[in-house]
């Protein structure tokens, strides 16, 4: 028979599952009797886990919520899963839990086993994280009251800026959070406009759970996602990139596809052409292919061109002087 420390363990194991176990199969699986069962779930109340009993020949066990985080059993691909998970949001698009998110993962790798610390580590050493448009930040307050309004099924009021700056105030009924791209959208049915509309989270402000309940309407397809994209994809872009560029097609296209388009115009000069809401990503691509180059339209990303390529001669000449004897 296994020592009573494994066989809490497997125990564990079995009632994260999140079901239902009959105290007999669950006594079986263990290989132990229910008496030994009843003392081990004993034990694990004591370490803080509520683990709820019912009693009878139909009784059973079943782990349920509890008022503090008790320690946790994970399998090795959830907690490599987790690390990966804690790395995106340190860099993610939800203001305020960057510092936590590290915290949070540097106790997990603390305390990881070589051979898990070793997968993670190869992990992160050989992938390369590129970031198109960091996008705008949304606060947890905002997105924790957006999924509470979700999960309880209540209505939400808020205010909303649309694309061409109008103000309104809003009364919903939250269906589910989306993330499309860089950006969280909620798809909720308008109660004034009695119709489904998809907002964008970081135009929103001041989220307010009205208490009021409603009974969850059927999304037209049932795929929030779907409709998000689908919105998404009818909404004009903020410009319209094009770039006389002198260098082949192939050595542009490395670069851009499937950002941008790229068009010959002869075996030493192309067309990029992208659509944009703002000027980084056309930067960085510019950069990266490292050729000659003509900004045709729009004149804003002349400017931000300009900007940049003052902030880094200034940023060069400081460094030439610091290093000069």
């Amino acid at each position: 028979m296994v020592n009573t420390s494994a066989r809490m363990l497997r125990l564990l194991s079995l009632l994260q599952t999140n079901r239902f176990w009959p105290g007999v199969a669950l006594a079986a699986r263990l290989e132990v009797s229910e008496r030994t069962l009843r003392r081990d779930i004993d034990r694990l109340r004591d370490l803080g886990y509520q683990v709820a009993a019912n009693p009878g020949v139909a009784g059973g066990y079943q782990l349920r919520p509890g008022s503090a985080m008790p320690p946790l059993l994970l399998s090795d691909e959830e907690a490599v899963a987790i690390v990966v998970g804690l790395r995106a949001a340190a860099t993610g698009v939800v203001d305020g839990i960057e510092e936590t998110s590290v915290q949070a993962l540097t106790k997990l790798v603390k305390v990881m086993p070589p051979r898990l610390r070793r997968r993670v580590e190869a992990l992160q050493t050989y992938t390369v994280p590129v970031v198109v448009d960091r996008g705008p930040t949304i606060d947890t307050f905002t997105l924790t009251t957006i999924a509470q309004a979700c999960r309880d099924d209540e209505r939400l009021r808020f205010g909303y800026t649309a694309a061409d700056g109008a103000r309104t105030t809003r009364l919903v009924e939250p269906h589910r959070l989306v993330l499309h791209g860089r950006r969280w959208y909620l798809v909720a049915w308008d109660a004034d406009r009695r119709d489904w509309r998809s907002f964008r989270v970081d135009r929103l402000s001041d989220p307010q759970i009205t208490g009021i309940e409603f009974h969850p309407r059927e999304l037209p397809g049932g795929d929030a996602a779907a409709l998000v994209h689908g919105r998404a994809a009818r909404t004009p872009p903020r410009y319209q990139v094009v770039v006389r560029v002198s260098a082949t097609t192939t050595a542009v296209e490395e670069a851009v596809v499937p950002w941008g388009r790229v068009e010959t115009l002869d075996d030493h000069s192309c067309l990029l052409r992208m659509e944009v809401d703002s000027m980084e990503w056309p930067t960085l691509v510019l950069a990266s292919v490292g050729a000659d180059f003509e900004v045709l339209q729009p004149p804003e990303l002349r400017d931000y061109l300009r900007t940049v390529s003052e902030l880094f001669a200034r940023v060069g000449h400081e460094t030439r002087e610091d290093s000069a004897p």
